[in-house]
């Protein structure tokens, strides 16, 4: 098609084909600019650790699921190791409402109770870690899915005495389990 539109460009005088070959040496200018200037951000980054979280919206709409496994694999790209660490609030509650689990908020954080916890687990680790997994690996990561369980990841003590239930504040992070993969 476009080989097609470019020999009729010429035949016409080759107008337009001039000026889309100028918008096009134009655009790769602009890129190598960016590239260029980003330079020193990726040398500064390379090697470094980046946590990012991901949740909400992003996790719901397509166009920013895409964007957010685009950016990543930039990031990996250039060197940055990238840790995606994930929430999932609403499929959580979809399910337990399937199940007739009721849930409850205070302060804006769910009570999470020994009936859903284990329904909180299954979704964050078994469905929702596993789709980010599959995205990021679909656009070139090479991504692995791991909960805090795996490997004593993390450890975490109940947050303000167990008054949100197996709500947990972190309090270690197994570093070495990360430095190891």
């Amino acid at each position: 098609d476009v080989y097609k539109r470019q020999k009729k460009d010429r035949r016409r005088g080759g107008k337009e084909f001039q000026k889309r070959q100028k918008k096009l040496k134009m655009a790769k200018s602009r890129t190598a600019e960016i590239i260029l200037s980003a330079l020193p951000y990726i040398r500064k980054f390379k090697d470094k650790i980046f946590v990012v979280k991901y949740g909400g919206s992003a996790q719901i709409d397509e166009e920013l699921k895409n964007d957010f496994a685009k950016d990543i694999v930039l990031m990996s790209m250039v060197g940055i190791r990238v840790i995606v660490v994930h929430g999932g609030g609403k499929r959580i509650n979809h399910y337990l409402d399937r199940l007739g689990i009721k849930s409850e908020f205070k302060d804006g954080l769910r009570v999470t109770t020994k009936e859903s916890i284990d329904v909180v687990e299954m979704v964050l680790s078994g469905l929702i870690n596993k789709e980010i997994t599959a995205l990021l690996n679909e656009n070139g990561a090479k991504a692995i899915g791991l909960s805090g369980k795996d490997s004593h990841l993390l450890s975490s003590k109940p947050l303000k005495n167990g008054a949100y239930g197996f709500v947990g504040e972190i309090n270690s992070v197994n570093k070495n389990m990360l430095d190891y993969i």
